[in-house]
C-alpha cells in the first residue's frame, strides 16, 4: 500500500471511530444514527436481501453507461466535424443539465412507466453529458502543429480522427467516463425513490418508512460500493488503453 492509499485508509477510519464514538457517547437512538459497526454489520447480515436490489440498480446503472456512450461518443465526433452543429446543440445538453433531475423523474416514470426504462433513462441524462462535453474538448485540444502535419500529408478526415484526434482526446474522455459512471447511481437511485418496485432506491424508501436506518445506511454503503468499483475498473482501461496507444 503507497503512502496516498495509506493516508486515505487512515482519515476513513478517523471519520468513522469518530462517529461511532459520539454515537456512543451521546446515545443517538439506532433509527436517527446508527453507528458504523452496526451499519456494516447489516449490510452483510442482509446482503441476501440486498442482493437482488443491488442488481437491478447495477442493471440500470450499466445500461445507461451503455446508453449514454452509445450516443455521446458519436454526438461528440459529429459537433467536432461540423462546428456549426456544435453550436446548435449547446444549448440543449446544457438544457439537459440544467433542468433538475427531480423534475424529470415522475415525468418519465409516467410516460415509461414503473420497470427499467425509466431508471435507464435517468441514468443516461446524467451520464451523458460528461462524457460528451469532455470528449469534445479532448477532441479540439489537438496540437495545431500535429493538425497541419496530418494536413500535408493528405490524411482524410476518419484517418485523423483514428490515428491523431481520437487517441489525443482519451486522457480527457476518461476523465469524463469517470465521473459519468461515479454519478450514475444518482439517476438510478432518483428514478427508483419515485415509482419502483424493486432496485437499492425502493428498498431505501420501503426501509426508511419503517424507520430501519440501519439498512438505509447499508443500501447507501452497497451504492458507494458499486460506484467506487465501476470508477476504478474505468481507471484500469484508461491506464491500458492510453498507454498501448
Amino acid at each position: 500500500m503507497n503512502r496516498n492509499n495509506l493516508l486515505a485508509a487512515l482519515l476513513i477510519a478517523l471519520i468513522l471511530g469518530l462517529w461511532e464514538f459520539f454515537v456512543h457517547i451521546l446515545a443517538v437512538p439506532v433509527f436517527i444514527l446508527p453507528p458504523p459497526s452496526s451499519i456494516f454489520t447489516t449490510a452483510v447480515i442482509q446482503a441476501p436481501r440486498i442482493l437482488p436490489h443491488a442488481v437491478i440498480t447495477l442493471t440500470e446503472i450499466l445500461m445507461g453507461i451503455g446508453l449514454a456512450l452509445c450516443t455521446a461518443v458519436p454526438l461528440a465526433i459529429i459537433m467536432f466535424a461540423k462546428p456549426a452543429l456544435e453550436k446548435a446543440f449547446a444549448p440543449f445538453l446544457v438544457a439537459s443539465q440544467a433542468i433538475p433531475v427531480f423534475a424529470l423523474a415522475p415525468l418519465l416514470v409516467v410516460w415509461l412507466g414503473y420497470g427499467i426504462a425509466s431508471k435507464v433513462f435517468m441514468a443516461w441524462v446524467i451520464i451523458f453529458f460528461p462524457i460528451c462535453i469532455s470528449l469534445l474538448e479532448g477532441l479540439k485540444s489537438c496540437d495545431p502543429e500535429f493538425k497541419i502535419l496530418f494536413r500535408l500529408m493528405g490524411a482524410s478526415f476518419f484517418k485523423k480522427l483514428m490515428l491523431l484526434y481520437w487517441p489525443w482526446a482519451l486522457p480527457r474522455f476518461f476523465a469524463g467516463l469517470k465521473v459519468g459512471v461515479t454519478v450514475a447511481t444518482i439517476g438510478a437511485v432518483i428514478g427508483e425513490w419515485v415509482g419502483a418496485q424493486q432496485g437499492l432506491g425502493f428498498l431505501m424508501i420501503q426501509s426508511n418508512a419503517r424507520l430501519q436506518v440501519d439498512l438505509v445506511f447499508a443500501a447507501i454503503l452497497w451504492l458507494t460500493a458499486m460506484g467506487l468499483s465501476m470508477w476504478w475498473i474505468v481507471g484500469i482501461l484508461e491506464k491500458r488503453i492510453i498507454k498501448w496507444n
